[in-house]
């Protein structure tokens, strides 16, 4: 099918309103819009590139936490949460009451992501696997009651206080289990010869439409772009998250998706689609230089200068690229140090400008890599 020619589905009644059932996409898609295919081919090389370059930083997996928890704190901020990527590094108790759902949100996307991650060794992309993701998802907090790794059973809607006035109302639920059986055979048809940036485009734009979770829908979506990618082995390393982009231009995104529908513009959306993949993936390579320039210029500056500790220093310097919010008690375990070394390390830390003590207090004090958080953040 041509793109242009791309008819997004039809409208059928409900009680007192009327709900959109897309159109199937488990078949070929074509194009001759020459704009498509230069921003493709954009995309293709900066993916490349944050490719090529993630197999010369050495300990990548330390990296991946970071980039992992900054897609769950920017996914979860287009959903409406507040918290911040500092907030999220530490444990629930240290956290204001009033933000506790936010944080539990952050936290279950983050163990979303990691569980799908580790699961795509074994599984296929598939409902499954996205139904076993989504249930962790919501497993606690403010979507535990909305059915958890199950297809909803009722009518939802986006926008609006109800049905009435709502601004888009996706299909019935009984619609819903055809749907997705199409969309996850075209996840998996390897006859269908197309790029797979576009693929994942398509998916994407589909799945947010047919919303076929009670809750947690858009973060769903966005971790399988991730998923998507990874287990095709377009990205050899999870380092390519869109909610960045999709959060800061979060407008066009809802208009991008909801033009598709309306205007059947489905080509629209994906040159969105791909300049935010050239864009992510710029941003991805340049955050990685960062990080490696920084890791250099605090060894060859800083570590050094601890003596007959710089060992030591180094070891704990790469555990902090993977948990840059630290307390004494969290140096003693992660270094298996007595609580006087670790105290004396942290110390030393503090000293060389490398750790920054955030509370002010005497005991339990809360202590922050500044310089490297600074990097995910705006």
């Amino acid at each position: 099918m041509d793109i242009k020619k791309f008819k997004a589905g039809s409208y059928k009644s409900g009680y007192k309103y009327r709900y959109f059932v897309p159109e199937k996409i488990n078949h070929p898609f074509c194009w001759t819009d020459t704009g498509i295919n230069n921003l493709l081919e954009e995309a293709s090389l900066k993916l490349g590139e944050l490719n090529a370059f993630s197999h010369f930083v050495p300990d990548i997996d330390v990296y991946i936490k970071m980039h992992v928890l900054k897609e769950a704190v920017n996914s979860s901020r287009i959903e409406g949460t507040q918290t911040k990527i500092e907030d999220a590094l530490v444990e629930k108790k240290s956290i204001n009451p009033e933000k506790r759902d936010d944080w539990q949100e952050v936290t279950n996307y983050v163990n979303a992501m990691n569980y799908a991650l580790d699961a795509l060794k074994n599984l296929p992309l598939s409902n499954r696997l996205i139904r076993n993701a989504h249930k962790i998802l919501l497993a606690k907090g403010r979507g535990e009651w909305k059915q958890p790794g199950e297809f909803r059973k009722s009518q939802n809607w986006i926008g609006g206080a109800s049905l009435a006035d709502a601004v888009f109302i996706p299909p019935a639920p009984s619609e819903i289990p055809a749907l997705m059986s199409d969309f996850e055979f075209f996840l998996q048809n390897k006859d269908i010869k197309v790029p797979h940036l576009i693929k994942i485009a398509i998916a994407h734009y589909q799945f947010e439409t047919i919303h076929p979770f009670l809750d947690g829908n858009g973060r769903i979506g966005r971790l399988m772009i991730t998923l998507y990618l990874v287990s095709e082995g377009v990205l050899d390393s999870p380092l390519l998250y869109l909610s960045d982009y999709l959060e800061k231009n979060r407008s066009l995104y809802y208009d991008n998706l909801s033009l598709v529908r309306t205007r059947n513009a489905l080509d629209q959306w994906i040159k969105f689609f791909l300049v935010g993949v050239t864009q992510t993936a710029e941003n991805a390579v340049g955050t990685l230089k960062k990080i490696t320039d920084l890791k250099s210029s605090i060894e060859g500056e800083r570590i050094l200068c601890l003596g007959r500790r710089s060992k030591q220093g180094m070891a704990f310097l790469r555990k902090l690229f993977s948990q840059p919010v630290v307390t004494a008690k969290d140096v003693q375990e992660m270094m298996g140090l007595s609580p006087k070394a670790a105290n004396d390390l942290l110390k030393a830390f503090t000293e060389q400008n490398i750790l920054i003590e955030t509370t002010g207090y005497k005991r339990n004090r809360v202590f922050r890599f500044e310089e490297y958080l600074r990097l995910f953040e705006r």
